[in-house]
């Protein structure tokens, strides 16, 4: 059953069209003027409207006009019933928005044809709406089920790109502590550096992976309590080739990242460093970033070789170096975050 809204002020042409109308089985809600028509219109959500030209308050082509500019209302058909025969007012109804047109005094036949086809087009158009609106779900649906399923391979990959540098770590740091404290001290630097926050947190996700290389360099090496020898020093600077080796010619955008910290964390400023003797801004911005990182964690650790520095003193290590072994942007943005970092640094100890 349908429900089907006539508005007209003469209460005789409201009972002939009710009369005309009833057989058919529809609800028929009747309006006296125009601003009742549409008060209904919205109480109502009707089906079908037949609107009088001619009513106090509001005419019947405003009514239509409001009735096509509401997002809610203007797919629902409108017929103009009239006495008014002159083309340009039926020019006005249409630019109004009326979808059709009656002259009164109403044919019975004309106005059940023309109310059982309008009825059929908003059937269609119902139905098409409802087919758009479960599209529209199950497209959400899917788009939910596929960004959760990608935060869940995303979540994995992060997972395996730390237990593989936490492995690196295992064999020279008892606690891996050192990835976590490096990676959050690198996101920190760069983000002071105004990198955008998809870069802070690539170089998060990346930077624990610098010393990966280490898995290829014998314990006695890594471990040694004392100064390493000319010898052992060349294959302890292997570890940036190998580490290369280990990550390179992957599609994943932070193990790209991270193979260029591998092989960059070790170079210098000033090009005194290792692999390649790359100097000043040759050097990647997120090699300089994490060579920061990693120097000022290690200096604040215990080490085979030494004893962990206190706070104070691996600071004045770090603006010593400035210019020489560190980039001085890098360093300005370090010293303007320390807070932080010794925060980083209390919690993982």
């Amino acid at each position: 059953m349908n429900r089907i809204l006539l508005a007209d002020d003469d209460r005789v042409n409201l009972r002939v069209l009710e009369a005309f109308l009833k057989p058919l089985g529809h609800e028929l809600i009747l309006a006296h003027d125009g601003m009742e028509a549409w008060d209904l219109i919205h109480q109502t959500s009707p089906d079908l409207i037949l609107l009088d030209v001619m009513m106090p308050k509001l005419d019947g082509f405003e009514v239509a006009k409001r009735i096509k500019e509401n997002e809610s209302t203007k797919s629902i058909p409108v017929v103009m019933v009239t006495a008014l025969t002159d083309v340009e007012k039926r020019v006005i109804a249409y630019e109004a928005g009326a979808d059709d047109f009656l002259t009164k005094p109403v044919d019975r036949i004309e106005l059940l044809a023309r109310v059982r086809s309008l009825l059929k087009v908003k059937e269609y158009h119902d139905h098409l709406r409802n087919h758009r609106e479960r599209l529209e779900q199950e497209v959400q649906e899917r788009t939910r089920e596929l960004r959760l399923a990608t935060d869940k391979i995303i979540r994995a990959s992060l997972d395996t790109i730390f237990r593989l540098a936490t492995a690196s770590e295992y064999r020279d740091d008892d606690t891996g502590a050192h990835i976590r404290r490096m990676s959050s001290y690198s996101a920190i630097i760069a983000r002071a550096m105004d990198l955008s926050n998809a870069e802070v947190e690539n170089i998060r996700h990346a930077a624990p992976m610098h010393d990966v290389g280490k898995i290829g360099i014998p314990d006695a090496i890594l471990l040694k309590p004392e100064e390493l020898t000319g010898d052992e020093w060349k294959i302890m600077k292997n570890h940036t080739i190998i580490g290369r080796n280990i990550l390179k010619d992957s599609e994943s955008e932070i193990i790209q990242l991270a193979e260029i910290i591998a092989l960059n964390h070790h170079e210098r400023w000033d090009g005194s460093g290792y692999p390649n003797g790359l100097k000043g801004k040759e050097i990647p911005m997120v090699g300089r970033i994490v060579a920061v990182a990693d120097v000022f964690d290690a200096l604040m650790s215990d080490r085979p070789y030494k004893k962990a520095f206190a706070f104070d003193h691996s600071l004045q290590i770090l603006q010593d170096e400035k210019g020489s072994h560190f980039d001085p942007e890098v360093m300005d943005a370090f010293f303007s975050v320390q807070e932080e970092i010794l925060q980083i640094r209390k919690e993982h100890l």
